[in-house]
């Protein structure tokens, strides 16, 4: 069976700034993977090629074997790919359950007609439980009818999460979800994804940098340093292996 995601030499430069240099890593079955590495790593440019926010000057990327470098984002979300970013992105004026619902809306051409047509009927009921039924799991229900702008920056964050779930994807790219985000919150994300990933099996991918967030989450670690990866293989594996060591304190 080929991989679920498989990244193939990916190399990408910014003028004289090497950022991926031949990376290479596969995700083979569903699971919750953690991407980790010192700064300049180049996670998050391996996280935009993914998604097609970047074209990669080598390399091939593919999902479910169809090859996706250079498509473009709205393209591979109707494919089953979603993410999130480093800057939190919500609607701060909007309710948080207007939020989720905006992310439950069909994009595709003329999807605005069938919006239209369901937004007051049984489509939009549903949406409406599921997407109540995600704040309640991740503790934000009771603001759900509050604005977005009203709660904390660790609770944006989880709501941003439980907006990219409501397009049901395949594939979810978390990018440094835990930061800024306290302990007890912590927490929460941390049993809501594996909740979800129970509920779902789907392949959620993490880039992180709070170590004991993702080697408590993650069943499988991509390193990567310097734009190449080190290695990639079990938590306890990763922790003890001399390359990343050094990547990380050297």
């Amino acid at each position: 069976m080929s991989p679920i995601l498989e990244v193939s030499g990916i190399s990408k430069n910014f003028g004289g700034i090497q950022a991926v240099d031949g990376a290479s890593f596969s995700l083979g079955q569903p699971g919750i993977y953690g991407l980790i590495g010192p700064n300049g790593a180049g996670k998050t440019t391996m996280f935009d090629i993914i998604c097609g926010r970047q074209i990669p000057n080598a390399g091939e990327v593919r999902f479910h074997s169809q090859r996706i470098d250079g498509m473009k984002p709205y393209r591979l979300a109707r494919e089953g790919l979603a993410r999130t970013f480093q800057e939190c992105r919500v609607l701060p004026e909007e309710t948080c359950l207007d939020n989720v619902l905006f992310a439950a809306q069909d994009k595709r051409l003329g999807g605005e007609v069938v919006q239209a047509l369901t937004r007051s009927g049984k489509a939009r009921r549903a949406a409406e439980a599921e997407a109540r039924r995600l704040l309640r799991l991740i503790n934000l229900e009771r603001y759900a009818d509050e604005p977005a702008g009203a709660l904390s920056y660790g609770q944006r964050r989880l709501l941003e999460i439980v907006s990219c779930l409501m397009s049901k994807p395949r594939i979810l790219l978390l990018d440094e979800p835990a930061s800024g985000i306290n302990p007890t919150l912590l927490n929460t994300l941390r049993d809501f994804l594996v909740e979800i990933y129970e509920e779902t099996r789907i392949v959620f991918l993490i880039v992180e940098h709070n170590m004991e967030f993702i080697m408590s989450l993650a069943s499988e670690i991509v390193v990567m340093h310097q734009g190449r990866v080190l290695t990639q293989g079990a938590p306890d594996r990763v922790q003890s292996d001399k390359s990343v060591i050094d990547a990380y304190l050297g």
